[in-house]
């Protein structure tokens, strides 16, 4: 099996792995920046070219794409399924997964539980905002926000009020969410893998910082999922359409709370927490998918059409 893994940095811990998982299963493995595709646009015969090469030849891709770049990486990866190459994440679900804002109303859709959330555009009403949360705290989130960056803690109504006062005098798209004061600054990551949770973890933020991400200063132990907790992550997964997922959430009074569903979850934290080979069951789901599609020839087909 040829498989692309579509990474703008090899030296990513997570790509590195998934690399090297490939490698150790027998399969050849290509690293592409995905930036530097062009995709030629043409009459049932659609092109990738990588670096001027013709990349007709891969059987499977693996996109880890950024956030910063989701537009051109989601066409890249759209392009690869029209030239019916099985993709781990659909192009699809990826600018779905992407959108705070959807998301959010698909998982409400789906009938997992969610800190109660408010999207408005630059309202004046922030008193009414604020008072739809809950009160004070209460948390800002910008829409482009990425692990961790971009989200404000409001402590107060005044200090909350300054806040999205401010981000709405920039024209920055914010949602406001209500502040689970019970979950104590952490939050449980479920990875998922083929509609199963692989490892699970929960990241506890440093002292001080309500947000637990590891790339703010976080720490992550290993956590058994509760039943509700398991079936809340596989149904969010579920509802975006993720075959591979980080699935964040918090634990409250009223039961887990997803926060958001990851289409490129790092596997960093997740496997030197759980001490599992998490690249090599993705390597194995995508083994899998490819079989199943050999039998039936048809799924190849619909995957087209949906690209």
């Amino acid at each position: 099996m040829k498989i692309g893994i579509l990474s703008r940095n090899s030296s990513l811990y997570s790509t590195q792995r998934l690399y090297e998982a490939a490698e150790a299963l027998g399969h050849k493995v290509e690293i592409i920046d995905h930036l530097k595709c062009d995709i030629v646009i043409e009459q049932d015969n659609p092109k990738i070219y990588y670096k001027s090469n013709k990349i007709d030849y891969l059987d499977a891709i693996i996109p880890r794409i950024g956030a910063s770049v989701t537009f051109y990486g989601a066409a890249v990866v759209r392009q690869f399924e029209m030239m019916e190459v099985f993709s781990a994440v659909h192009s699809q679900a990826l600018v779905r997964s992407r959108d705070k804002l959807r998301s959010l109303q698909l998982l409400a859709s789906s009938g997992v539980g969610l800190p109660k959330t408010v999207f408005t555009n630059y309202s004046k009403e922030v008193k009414t905002l604020i008072e739809s949360v809950g009160g004070a705290p209460l948390i800002v989130k910008l829409l482009e926000g990425t692990q961790g960056h971009g989200v404000v803690l409001g402590p107060t109504k005044k200090a909350a009020e300054s806040i999205i006062e401010a981000f709405h005098a920039m024209k920055a798209r914010v949602i406001v969410q209500e502040f689970i004061s019970e979950s104590k600054g952490a939050d449980i990551r479920a990875f998922i893998v083929d509609g199963k949770v692989v490892g699970a973890m929960k990241r506890q933020g440093k002292e001080g910082e309500f947000r637990s991400n590891l790339h703010q200063g976080g720490s992550g132990t290993l956590i058994k999922l509760s039943k509700q907790e398991r079936e809340a992550a596989l149904t969010a997964a579920q509802a975006m359409d993720l075959q591979i997922a980080g699935v964040d959430m918090l634990q409250s009074e009223r039961g887990p709370l997803i926060l958001e569903v990851n289409s490129s979850p790092g596997l960093e934290g997740i496997e030197k927490t759980t001490n599992k080979d998490i690249a090599s069951i993705i390597i194995k789901y995508i083994e899998k998918s490819l079989e199943d599609r050999r039998v039936n020839p048809g799924r190849r087909k619909k995957a087209k059409k949906h690209a």
